[in-house]
């Protein structure tokens, strides 16, 4: 690995903290942050049209931190990653993280991307339309995440941690551009 990688994917389940993250490493790296669903998310959630392309576009710059999300798009952010920082954390974490994120964002009614804002927490149980439960049926989507990287981007380093202290300490041992 490059000792200041300058292409930088986060992965994670939902409610890992994978923006979180990016938008620390950014931050620590001043490597410009790039939030995927952003990008993916239309008015009402509809699926922009543009997606793919707007992720190419940005994936093209010489430097940048981003999720390694939507499937359609991973293997595009693998080829082009120098490292993954992979947000393999326990379950309780995770599930205890979008628990608390769903309801802050409903409470606070906060914009999340395009004039979207959380919808009601206990408003549906189908994963759709909860991402609690979204969390919770897709816990394992990641297990095969070194095969994947494996063979989508053979040459991208995978760093797995398991806690917030070590994304920390990863963090923390990434030099500013």
């Amino acid at each position: 690995m490059p000792t200041s990688p300058c292409r930088i994917a986060v992965a994670g389940t939902s409610g890992s903290g994978k923006t979180t993250w990016a938008r620390r490493i950014s931050a620590r790296t001043g490597i410009p942050h790039v939030e995927v669903d952003a990008l993916f998310h239309g008015p009402d959630w509809t699926p922009r049209p543009e997606f793919l392309d707007d992720v190419r576009a940005f994936l093209a710059t010489d430097a940048w931190v981003c999720e390694y999300q939507h499937p359609t798009a991973r293997p595009l952010i693998s080829a082009r990653a120098d490292v993954v920082l992979w947000l393999d954390l326990p379950v309780r974490t995770v599930m205890r993280q979008v628990t608390a994120r769903t309801l802050r964002r409903w409470w606070r009614k906060e914009e999340l991307w395009n004039g979207n804002r959380q919808p009601h927490p206990f408003g549906s149980l189908d994963p759709d339309g909860n991402i609690v439960v979204w969390a919770w049926t897709s816990r394992h989507a990641l297990d095969d995440l070194p095969e994947r990287l494996t063979a989508e981007a053979p040459g991208t380093r995978l760093v797995r941690v398991r806690s917030h202290d070590e994304a920390r300490r990863w963090v923390a041992s990434l030099s500013p551009r």
